[in-house]
């Protein structure tokens, strides 16, 4: 049973999560702000986290940050600020998705769906192999691990699944809207911004395979190990 850490100032909102999430079946526990989250993360495993933005003590981006410099938990970020910029920079900080307060519950389990399937590799079962290789970049599906140059490279589970998507469909050119259905699996609040700010994550943890991908201006983008 997967186990969702509902973070929220909001006693409501938690409680209204939490009533939805246990009647699909999740496990739950709570937090009442990012100081609260971060220790609990520490101390426990979870499979998802579903986190209020705008908190006191740290904020939900923060928490982000902190959690994942230790644990590679998926977040949902809950924020009352819909405009484009704050949903990057809820990417920037490893939000796997960005919700726009008020937000349907059901559809709020849909996403949690999407995200705990593709962070543990549901979606990857049917791969012949468990090993892609392009070039220097090697990724090992059932571990989830990424190596460039032979070294282990972390990244965060967006910029894995985009990554892999990618290598999947090496020299094929790909719109925005194609890596935005694949990857995120809806194209709720989809942008060409939030596409591109995702390949300029993933190639700045590339090192010198960055180069990789390929930008098709007008177009998207498209993986070439070779030149």
């Amino acid at each position: 049973m997967a186990k969702i850490l509902i973070v929220d100032d909001e006693p409501d909102i938690r409680a209204l999560v939490r009533r939805y999430a246990e009647r699909e079946g999740y496990e739950t526990a709570e937090a009442g702000n990012g100081m609260e989250a971060v220790s609990m993360c520490r101390e426990a495993d979870f499979d998802v986290i579903i986190m209020d933005a705008m908190m006191p003590e740290l904020d939900g981006f923060s928490a982000c940050k902190e959690i994942r410099a230790v644990k590679d938990i998926p977040v949902i970020m809950l924020s009352a600020r819909g405009e484009e910029y704050d949903k990057l920079f809820g990417f920037e900080t490893g939000a796997d998705d960005y919700v726009v307060k008020p937000f349907s519950p059901r559809e709020l389990m849909a996403r949690v769906k999407v995200v705990t399937a593709r962070h543990s590799g549901a979606f990857e079962k049917t791969d012949k192999s468990d090993k892609i290789k392009a070039g220097n970049i090697e990724i090992d599906t059932l571990g989830r691990i990424v190596y460039i140059n032979g070294e282990k490279t972390e990244l965060t589970a967006k910029e894995y699944d985009l990554l892999l998507y990618l290598m999947k469909n090496e020299g094929v050119v790909l719109t925005r809207d194609r890596i935005m259905d694949a990857v995120w699996g809806y194209d709720y609040y989809s942008t060409d911004r939030t596409v591109d700010w995702q390949i300029k994550q993933l190639r700045a943890h590339l090192g010198d395979c960055r180069d990789y991908i390929v930008t098709v201006r007008g177009v998207g983008y498209k993986f070439e190990a070779q030149h």
